[in-house]
């Protein structure tokens, strides 16, 4: 087994003091029977290792010790190996659609429906983004809450709110972000990076209604879904094909727009065409809770 390795150790924004390396070592000693997810849960039980939202950040604590066994400063249980998955079921057959014209005040109350554990309707909404939205839809990972557009009893579009861009220049020198600060609280920031209203509904105004709505309610939703309050959304809109206009007259605020340019994993960067950087606050005090690095802000 290796010796400890110089100065401290650092994994997903958690500084990790020679104390805490030499008790993790002692606990995957003595644990030596125990999966590796196992090991990581009990070592995050040890650690206080825990999400905004209460729950064991047992996915970075296996990361980190993967780290550690890399460095020789551990052994590792050998990876299970795991049961092969079941064909998904295919997706259903989203109905030919009728079409929706006319006023916004003649829909009646536009509402926004989270949509959480039914799988009949996350397979629904699935299917008809991954029909209508020009990316289409390949799945969401982490924290994410998926919304229907709804007005009297149909279906008007879809909306997806997931984890932020890892690192973006424009929006992270407005907010006044070092690395740590943005380490600790990008989980508070929310990237709407699905807007789709069908394109058999042609409602003006629809647009940037419901975005006026996403925004006074996001935040509760978030909360009773996730465990904590996001403090910011933020979406990327390409100049090539949209103005932006709909977020414009929903109060958010443009940015910039991206380089096209950025770190797909360590030594593969990626190029894309920039896109426009706008943003949503969801509370008068966002920046300084966002700026609170270290601070009881803190994931």
């Amino acid at each position: 087994m290796g010796a400890m390795s110089p100065g401290p150790w650092v994994h997903c924004g958690r500084v990790f003091s020679a104390e805490e390396i030499a008790g993790i070592r002692q606990t995957v000693a003595w644990l030596p029977g125990l999966a590796r997810r196992e090991l990581a849960a009990t070592l995050c039980e040890h650690l206080q290792w825990y999400t905004v939202a209460g729950t064991p950040k047992v996915h970075a604590c296996r990361e980190f010790l993967e780290r550690l066994e890399t460095a020789g400063l551990v052994m590792l249980p050998p990876l299970q190996v795991a049961r092969r998955p079941r064909a998904p079921p295919p997706a259903p057959v989203v109905a030919a659609p009728t079409p929706i014209h006319g006023p916004l005040a003649a829909l009646g109350p536009v509402r926004l429906a989270p949509v959480r554990e039914d799988a009949a309707a996350v397979a629904q909404w699935n299917a008809a983004v991954a029909r209508w939205h020009p990316l289409g839809y390949k799945g969401a990972f982490g924290y994410r809450l998926r919304f229907f557009i709804t007005a009297g009893g149909q279906r008007l579009g879809c909306i997806l709110l997931a984890g932020a861009a890892r690192a973006l220049a424009v929006r992270d020198h407005w907010i006044g972000w070092d690395a740590q600060a943005r380490r600790e609280q990008r989980v508070r920031v929310l990237n709407n990076s699905r807007f789709l209203i069908f394109p058999h509904v042609r409602v003006p105004h629809l647009a940037s209604h419901v975005l006026g709505q996403l925004a006074r309610r996001v935040r509760a939703d978030w909360l009773e879904h996730w465990g904590f309050e996001p403090l910011l959304l933020e979406s990327f809109v390409d100049p090539r094909h949209y103005a932006g206009t709909c977020y414009r007259a929903a109060g958010w605020e443009l940015l910039g727009e991206t380089s096209g340019r950025g770190l797909a994993r360590p030594g593969q960067t990626y190029h894309s065409t920039p896109r426009q950087v706008w943003v949503k606050p969801l509370s008068a005090d966002w920046r300084a809770r966002l700026c609170a690095a270290g601070g009881s802000e803190r994931p």
